[in-house]
């Protein structure tokens, strides 16, 4: 099934490029290239900040609330980082505005709010998905709780955590052209400014590669986590 989806999508993107030849409308996008180039990197930098930070946080947390002391009050603590998800993108954007003023650091915590609870929970969740008989040879054979965090839990979560990570990372991709609106720059300045334009052509050079980039960084994430999982673990390894 895989490969027949990917083999309509190279057939789509032919078809839509021999279109967009053909009308001239590539031309025409090539025409905002340097303004691309330009928004592309304040994009890049916005997910990389948000999304670094919300990885160095939402793992070591997920980690704490699945030790058996903390876990009864895992789910109390989830319901509070889903506060991010629940509110609107672009009211957290607002209210962090408010107390943050207007750029990039108001865009980077609004981002962060958003992006925290798929990689929290799917650590949480992974951790607390180890087989007990594996924990259980573990401690039989000597292992400190930290060494079985270290050599039994963590490699065998690790498929579902980089789930959650490819997740959280796609939506922020996503979400950062609204980053545009408290002045934090990105691609969402050529979609607004199409939109308050009427210039159906500026939302598309701002609108195609938002949508390059998050298929291009969840293709990346897929990659890497091909690589680091272990092998038995990810079931796109034999």
């Amino acid at each position: 099934m895989p490969r027949i989806l990917l083999f309509l999508l190279l057939i789509g993107t032919f078809t839509a490029g021999a279109w967009a030849q053909a009308s001239g409308t590539l031309g025409e996008l090539l025409f905002y290239l340097p303004d691309i180039q330009y928004l592309t990197v304040q994009h890049l930098w916005l997910t990389f900040l948000s999304g670094g930070l919300a990885i160095l946080i939402a793992i070591p947390l997920g980690i704490l609330l699945s030790r058996p002391r903390v876990s009864s009050s895992a789910e109390n603590i989830m319901q509070v980082l889903n506060i991010g998800t629940t509110i609107p993108t672009l009211a957290v954007l607002a209210l962090s505005m408010s107390f943050l003023g207007i750029g990039t650091l108001p865009a980077v915590f609004g981002l962060f709010v958003a992006t925290l609870l798929p990689i929290a929970r799917n650590t949480y969740a992974g951790l607390k998905g180890v087989s007990p008989e594996l924990l259980e040879a573990a401690a039989g054979i000597g292992m400190s709780p930290f060494q079985r965090l270290l050599k039994v839990e963590l490699p065998n979560a690790l498929y579902v955590i980089f789930a959650g990570i490819r997740t959280a990372l796609t939506i922020n991709v996503g979400t950062v052209p609204l980053a545009f609106l408290i002045g934090a720059g990105g691609l969402g300045e050529l979609i607004f400014t199409g939109i308050d334009l009427y210039d159906p052509l500026m939302m598309l050079a701002g609108a195609i590669p938002t949508a390059f980039l998050a298929v291009v960084v969840d293709a990346l994430i897929a990659l890497v986590a091909l690589v680091v999982v272990p092998r038995g673990v990810n079931p796109g390894r034999a």
